[in-house]
């Protein structure tokens, strides 16, 4: 695994002059155009990587996009593995590993969520306070068993603050609640909808926490945020389809990409 990162990444920093980036952002369903409004940006195709997972799924592009926002250096992930297409987790968390051998100190994970929550709604857009590991994987397993057991908060209190308050002060539909992860690729039944419900889950989907254990395990800060883009089975009529996950997500796109950016330009007045 160490091999196969160290071809990566060696290969990326002859593309890019060994760039340093501050923050790294892992685009979900639908949501990798906010990558495209980088300034001075730079696009790696995962295929040209050597090692590098490819996606397979539809709405994840496969790029690795460099870039500058309010004068902090960026790194966009134009889509993301799942477990369900590999059935590896060290290709679930290869681009988390990637983005600390780049020195990556801030990750905001994104990602397409049913809602779970009925006071949501599609096109809400929600800070992930916690998870939920429905996906029953740990991908530390692939590091030392003497692995650090973090009990800090998993998503940044700091963090989640400033994109609440960037959010309400942009008047956008933004909620604050409870991620869990399943290992997909179908989706959820009716019943086991309400059994989420019932544990405290507000939204689910089928990535983000294998990035999130591995991200603090490096001592990388961690933000979450999740598109609302369907209601979960049994909450509404509605057939579930990927079709309207990516159709959502672009549908709010401009709203997203708002929240992002306004949120890394109050990280940089007040943390970097």
């Amino acid at each position: 695994m160490i091999e196969r990162i160290k071809e990566s990444i060696k290969y990326i920093k002859a593309k890019t002059n060994d760039l340093r980036p501050q923050i790294a952002i892992i685009l979900g369903s639908g949501l990798g155009d906010l990558a495209e409004e980088f300034e001075n940006k730079m696009k790696i195709k995962t295929s040209d990587i050597p090692n590098y997972p490819l996606p397979t799924v539809e709405g994840h592009a496969g790029n690795l996009v460099f870039g500058r926002l309010y004068d902090i250096n960026l790194l966009g992930f134009q889509g993301r593995i799942h477990f369900y297409e590999s059935g590896k987790i060290e290709n679930v968390i290869y681009p988390v590993l990637v983005a600390h051998e780049l020195g990556v100190k801030i990750l905001i994970v994104t990602n397409a969520a049913g809602g779970l929550n009925k006071n949501f709604k599609p096109g809400d857009l929600m800070i992930i306070a916690d998870h939920i590991n429905f996906m029953f994987l740990n991908p530390l397993k692939i590091f030392s068993p003497n692995v650090n057991r973090f009990n800090k908060p998993a998503y940044d209190e700091k963090l989640r603050k400033i994109a609440i308050q960037t959010g309400i002060e942009l008047g956008l539909p933004v909620r604050e609640g409870i991620y869990c992860g399943v290992r997909g690729p179908n989706y959820e039944t009716p019943s086991e909808v309400q059994m989420l419900r019932k544990i405290g889950s507000d939204a689910v989907g089928m990535s983000t926490v294998p990035e999130v254990i591995t991200a603090n395990y490096l001592g990388m800060r961690v933000l979450g945020i999740s598109c609302i883009t369907n209601y979960a089975a049994g909450i509404s009529s509605t057939k579930l389809s990927h079709e309207e996950v990516t159709e959502v997500a672009q549908r709010v796109k401009n709203e997203f990409s708002l929240l992002i950016k306004e949120t890394i330009k109050k990280i940089k007045q007040s943390e970097l």
